[in-house]
């Protein structure tokens, strides 16, 4: 998939240095080196980066979903800080959401901490609706997780929907 130049990819082994730093950005060291590997090399795990139109080596985003079943469980969503707030987050989440989709899956979830409103702002945006909280979810400091659902992604409407926000996600970039 390409945004203005930008380029949605599945990432691989090859690009385990670079999901480092990226982590070590945006989390402070979330995941480790085999956490990245296990994800990478699971059959069940989509992860997809988003990387510079100047260099084909910059990640500037990264995103990853588990298909359980026939849910899309999102477990991470990042833009580097220095790219926060151009759209990077919702060319992300769209591609993710897509990708599901074209797979088959019926229903997307996520965690979020409770206090990242910018994140919760952009899940609203694509339809997520709180479902629940998991109270000290995040151990670095007790923070509760929200629950995010969206449903029916085989759904006509969902599919139209998707084209709408593909052309909402290019006008937001352009």
């Amino acid at each position: 998939m390409i945004f203005l130049d930008l380029k949605i990819q599945s990432l691989t082994l090859e690009h385990l240095s670079a999901l480092l730093e990226l982590d070590k950005a945006c989390f402070d060291g979330l995941w480790t080196m085999d956490g990245y590997r296990r994800e990478l090399e699971s059959p069940n795990s989509h992860f997809l980066g988003l990387f510079s139109p100047y260099s084909s080596s910059e990640l500037l985003g990264m995103g990853c979903f588990w298909s359980i079943l026939e849910e899309a469980h999102i477990t991470i969503l990042a833009v580097h800080p220095q790219y926060h707030r151009q759209g990077l987050g919702q060319v992300l989440l769209y591609s993710l959401l897509k990708r599901a989709s074209d797979r088959g899956l019926e229903r997307a979830t996520l965690e979020v901490r409770a206090s990242n409103q910018a994140a919760i702002a952009l899940y609203q945006k694509f339809g997520f609706k709180t479902a629940g909280r998991r109270p000290h979810y995040y151990k670095d400091n007790d923070e509760d997780a929200l629950i995010l659902w969206l449903s029916d992604l085989q759904q006509p409407k969902f599919l139209k929907t998707l084209d709408d926000w593909q052309i909402m996600v290019s006008d937001r970039l352009s």
